[in-house]
């Protein structure tokens, strides 16, 4: 089946993050996947790589919606445009979330596509050799490149581990707000469709992928991929086809076009089957989503909701719109409120407000409360992130 334990856990290079409709996607940049898979070729038979100061997470992507969350991984190459037009990658060292959250930063350098396994290799043996290890709460390479700074990083990258200099290179191009996920309808470069859908909180059963792979099979080719987003997409669908699998799809509560609060809430395993967390997050945020719909119809904006029960932020609560963190409340099951985090054009962390927790019981009211603050003091075409950073503080209570 092509699935494998091996670099699953401990201080190794762990899986790879590439776009899942690489290749497919008429919009990317480039087709990412035989980079990745020789990225993780070396990182899965170099002995060197067996013993890092800690886990190390990658992602290779030509994707133009830059659906893989490159700010927050330890090592990135992200799809550009390079000189003259040719593609290839921008990279991207440092990224890092849970109890001391970190972006990514630029290099600045262009890197070819036949480069990525030498260049990811560079990058790893320079962690190996130069990471932190006295502490192992300092040992992501995040540190690492928060001490000494972009320009010492690329420097002793290229002299000491390259054999020579990278060119400079430009950006990515980042796409509005709430487009990073394959959510809808999206052309395929064989003039074919996939369908983007969103479970409620990524959440299904084994019945209902059951039915999602016969309908993969009645409608395409049987290709089914999951997102890095917690969603659904199902491929190979043609033109003519792709009216009918919406409408079955959305019998089954799979939504081509979800609400913004359906589209943008997630959540992580919680304390139903993980041993760290504090506090249910699954139903919680299911419900969450349910009563806003029910409550604020129409809302006209993405919003990202991010549900942790935790503070490792498996399910990103840093980098949410509104981002809740599991803990105690008066004895009970509650929630850490961080607002504004975002990734894209405007990258930040949330604003976490002092005391400022909700019982579980009281979401929604919570939620609703500042949704409608926001709509009511945003500027015109305010963001809700830009607007939580600079609202007053009694509008986000």
């Amino acid at each position: 089946m092509g699935l494998s334990s091996q670099q699953a856990c401990g201080d190794v290079p762990r899986n790879i993050l590439g776009c899942p409709v690489a290749g497919i996607d008429a919009t990317e940049i480039l087709d990412a996947s035989p980079m990745l898979r020789a990225a993780e070729e070396v990182a899965t038979t170099h002995p060197g790589f067996t013993n890092l100061p800690r886990k190390y997470k990658t992602t290779v992507t030509g994707c133009a919606s830059l659906c893989t969350a490159h700010e927050i991984n330890d090592i990135s190459f992200v799809g550009v445009a390079g000189p003259g037009g040719t593609p290839g990658f921008d990279l991207w060292v440092g990224g890092g979330l849970s109890t001391n959250p970190m972006l990514a930063q630029r290099l600045g350098v262009f890197v070819e596509p036949g480069q990525v396994p030498e260049v990811w290799a560079g990058v790893t043996c320079l962690f190996r050799d130069y990471g932190y290890r006295r502490l192992r709460s300092r040992a992501r390479l995040k540190f690492l490149v928060a001490d000494w700074g972009t320009e010492r990083f690329r420097e002793v990258l290229e002299k000491e581990y390259l054999g020579g200099s990278l060119p400079d290179g430009p950006a990515p191009v980042i796409p509005p707000p709430g487009e990073r996920d394959h959510i809808g309808v999206h052309r395929q470069q064989d003039g074919r469709y996939y369908l983007g859908v969103a479970p409620s909180v990524g959440r299904t059963s084994g019945t209902l992928l059951w039915q999602v792979a016969d309908l993969a099979e009645e409608y395409g080719s049987g290709r089914v991929r999951t997102t890095a987003q917690q969603k659904l997409l199902i491929l190979d669908v043609p033109e003519d086809r792709v009216g009918e699998l919406s409408d079955e799809l959305a019998a089954r509560d799979l939504l081509v076009a979800p609400s913004a609060f359906r589209r943008g809430t997630m959540a992580c395993t919680g304390i139903e089957f993980c041993k760290l967390a504090i506090v249910e997050t699954k139903q919680r945020a299911a419900a969450l989503h349910a009563e806003l719909e029910r409550r604020l119809p129409g809302f006209d904006t993405p919003i990202s909701i991010n549900v942790n029960g935790c503070p490792n932020s498996c399910a990103r609560f840093q980098v949410a719109d509104i981002g809740l963190k599991g803990s105690t409340v008066d004895g009970g099951e509650g929630f850490q409120v961080h607002l504004g985090g975002s990734l894209g054009a405007d990258p930040a962390f949330g604003r976490k407000l002092r005391g400022l927790k909700v019982g579980a019981d009281g979401l929604a009211d919570y939620v609703e409360r500042v949704l409608r603050n926001y709509l009511t003091d945003r500027a015109d075409g305010e963001q809700f992130a830009t607007w939580a950073r600079r609202a007053d503080e009694q509008l986000l209570k």
